[in-house]
């Protein structure tokens, strides 16, 4: 009203007419100034109301965007009009063509982002409300096309954002907004791009959750999950801390009073997405701490068994968020029963946690052996799952009859997924772990191995999960985790959730050798699992990153071959010959002399390359070293592959220089094993042995059976 050309704009009677005439003007203008005036009064019909999509498609097609841009570009107003006079008319324009999404995506409008951003973050004054109206337009209209969102957050849209918020001013609830569906298209960019302002925003929010007395404390529960990232900025940044301690002030002025449903679950779901952004370093150490942990778990425990054990289909549907969520704080609460560094929990809690706990699984367990097939897809039965895997992972003793009869369902189940895929997507807080390498939702089993790892050391679990047909099923995921790992061209990827479900089903394997060795023997599946033993090891050794891996699949490989000896495959084809190489080098290679400061001696000592994962695989060697000294007397060819490698030279010189006392007795009884086998089914090995002082350290470290074997012509 304060710029004479923008008097008076058509009524709505009128404007139809008066747009059929400014779009004829336009495509009749002569030159700029009866173009302008044509526009001015489109402009004005635009802002009059609605138009229709015909209609807006009338207008790009009579100006397109280069009118607009020269609008925003221009510094010059017409007389007597405001400064922002020539801009606020192109963005007019432009709000109006990002009604129709197939322009709000075009490359012209998500390039005046820049500009959007500016006019946000500038000083709002009464004359251009008007104009950050319109950015908002665009940019809701930007946020919906598919290469919107990656165009804000490059082009710094996040922090305009962020900024236009937290200075209150002209339609920051429509920039709240804005953030809030940023935050679920792209948390991980616009974490990465803008943590600081973005921890400005979080900043605020805790402090209004802590201050808050009436309903929005609960509101803010809802809003505050989309600000916590799950990465780094929340434990590096002193700002990121002071708001943890804020919310778990906040959660616990909460959790700690009488509570309705519709209070409650927010709070959990709050606590929840804490947890899987900081695990439990959000909560203080200490007394209050400690208890309000406690707190957070049993109430998790009571909300699924309330909602599980007489479950009503109905009451489940709308309960399934929350209840997931439940699922993670039980989850936290198992990892602090078991911690025994700095452990936030006293004994005496632990022990009444795992109680309540324990219960809380009765009713997982009876909710899933309740579950329908044509249920199967529900991403809830496969965060029941996950939960339940954790629990049978830790847990080995409570339960142990209810999951046995469980077991063919989680079988089935598993097999489900892993077969035919899924098009579940997880719920909220229903994926804990990074999606990396095999978690996907239809990864099920990736959760269940390490429960099934323990329960196949026993006799009931175990004859369960083989008439279910697990052995034939573990090892077809096993082929697949090895393709995920090896998928990389070149070169091994680092540790991922690929490899350790590697790791564990070779646990399982292992098991079955021990304790079932007939099925390994007869069963077509192991024979699968032989040959990519064989051809893996070769591969994987090289890979110094994968050396617990490589102890689990050389330890496998070698006491599978003991048992399948006969097979076609191990009569000295070139893929036996590659493997029983590649562990001979493994297990040679696993021990130096160094100096030892206690004396002017050297001292035997695990080898540099393996002393980081020795905690984890020092068992395996062992294994090794005696599944090995078991294949000699059956493989006529391996003394030739130990002799090949110059395995009894080294050692023999390892043993010469070293303090005899610094070799453990384990560590000499592993050695003896395999000499006297190599010695008894091979000359030319005896003869090695003997050539480098072999009866000398025979005597020197107790090896009797050595200095026996070594004296027998």
């Amino acid at each position: 009203p304060t710029c004479p050309a923008m008097a008076a704009a058509p009524g709505s009677g009128d404007r139809t007419a008066t747009l059929k005439r400014c779009l004829d003007v336009l495509r009749d203008a002569k030159n700029d100034s009866e173009q302008f005036a044509a526009l001015l009064l489109v402009t004005k019909a635009v802002k009059a109301g609605d138009i229709d999509a015909k209609t807006r498609r009338q207008i790009f097609d009579a100006i397109g965007f280069t009118f607009p841009t020269r609008l925003l570009t221009s510094r010059q107003p017409p007389p007597g009009c405001p400064e922002d006079t020539f801009r606020a008319l192109g963005l007019t324009l432009l709000a109006c063509f990002c009604t129709d999404p197939e322009l709000a995506g075009h490359s012209q409008i998500l390039n005046k982002i820049p500009t959007f951003n500016d006019i946000l973050v500038s000083p709002c004054s009464p004359d251009s409300t008007s104009m950050i109206d319109d950015v908002y337009q665009c940019l809701s209209a930007i946020i919906a096309t598919a290469r919107g969102p990656t165009a804000l957050v490059t082009k710094g849209t996040v922090s305009a954002l962020c900024q236009a918020y937290l200075n209150g001013s002209h339609g920051s609830d429509r920039a709240f907004t804005l953030l809030l569906g940023l935050l679920a298209i792209a948390e991980a960019k616009c974490w990465q791009r803008d943590a600081p302002r973005l921890l400005d925003v979080l900043s605020k929010l805790s402090h209004d959750f802590l201050q808050a007395e009436d309903m929005s404390k609960f509101e803010l529960c809802e809003v505050l999950p989309h600000f916590i990232p799950l990465s780094p900025p929340l434990m590096q940044e002193s700002q990121g801390s002071e708001c943890l301690h804020r919310l778990y002030k906040g959660l616990a002025n909460i959790l700690g009073s009488k509570l309705s449903p519709s209070q409650r679950d927010p709070a959990l779901k709050l606590a929840a997405c804490l947890v899987q952004a900081c695990g439990s370093e959000w909560i203080p150490a200490g007394s209050a701490g400690s208890k309000f942990l406690a707190l957070l778990v049993n109430l998790a425990c009571v909300e699924v068994r309330l909602t599980l054990e007489e479950p009503d289909p109905l009451e489940v549907e709308g309960k399934k968020e929350v209840v997931t969520a439940c699922y993670v704080l039980i989850e936290m609460g198992i990892q602090e029963c078991l911690r025994e560094e700095k452990p936030l929990l006293e004994d005496v809690q632990k022990m009444q946690l795992m109680r309540i706990m324990e219960e809380a699984f009765g009713a997982v367990i009876f909710y899933l052996s309740q579950v329908k097939q044509e249920e199967l897809q529900d991403p809830f039965i496969f965060a029941s799952v996950r939960i339940l895997g954790a629990w049978m992972a830790e847990e080995t003793s409570s339960l142990k009859q209810e999951i046995c009869e469980l077991l063919p369902f989680l079988i089935h189940y598993a097999k489900k997924l892993f077969k035919e895929g899924s098009p579940a997507a997880s719920p909220p807080q229903a994926e804990l772990v990074s999606p990396e390498g095999s978690g996907l939702p239809q990864d099920a089993l990736r959760f269940l191995l390490p429960g099934f790892c323990h329960l196949t050391a026993e006799d009931r679990p175990r004859d369960i999960l083989i008439s279910e047909g697990a052995p034939a099923l573990l090892c077809e995921y096993f082929l697949h985790q090895w393709e995920v790992l090896t998928a990389e061209p070149g070169s091994l990827t680092p540790l991922t959730s690929a490899e350790m479900s590697l790791q564990t089903a070779c646990g399982i394997f292992l098991n079955l050798v021990v304790t079932a060795p007939d099925l390994v023997r007869r069963d077509k599946t192991f024979s699968s699992l032989m040959d990519m033993l064989l051809k893996s090891l070769p591969l994987l050794l090289p890979q110094k990153d994968h050396l617990v891996l490589a102890a689990n699949i050389a330890t496998l490989g070698l006491m599978m071959a003991r048992i399948r000896a006969s097979s076609a495959v191990l009569q000295g084809t070139p893929a036996a010959k590659e493997f029983f190489k590649a562990t001979i080098r493994f297990l040679s290679q696993a021990h130096t002399a160094q100096a030892n400061p206690d004396s002017s001696c050297l001292a035997v000592a695990v080898s540099p390359a393996y002393a980081g994962a020795w905690a984890d695989m020092g068992e395996l060697w062992f294994l090794g070293m005696q599944a090995l000294a078991g294949c000699v007397p059956l493989f006529p060819w391996l003394p030739q592959a130990v002799l090949q490698a110059r395995w009894l030279e080294s050692l023999s010189e390892l043993l010469t220089r070293v303090a005899p006392d610094s070799v453990d007795f384990e560590l000499v009884t592993a050695f003896q094993g395999v000499l006297v086998e190599l010695a008894r089914a091979s000359k030319p090995c005896r003869d090695t042995i003997l050539s480098h002082r072999g009866r000398e350290w025979a005597n020197l470290y107790g090896m009797a059976a050595l200095e026996q074997c070594l004296s027998e012509r």
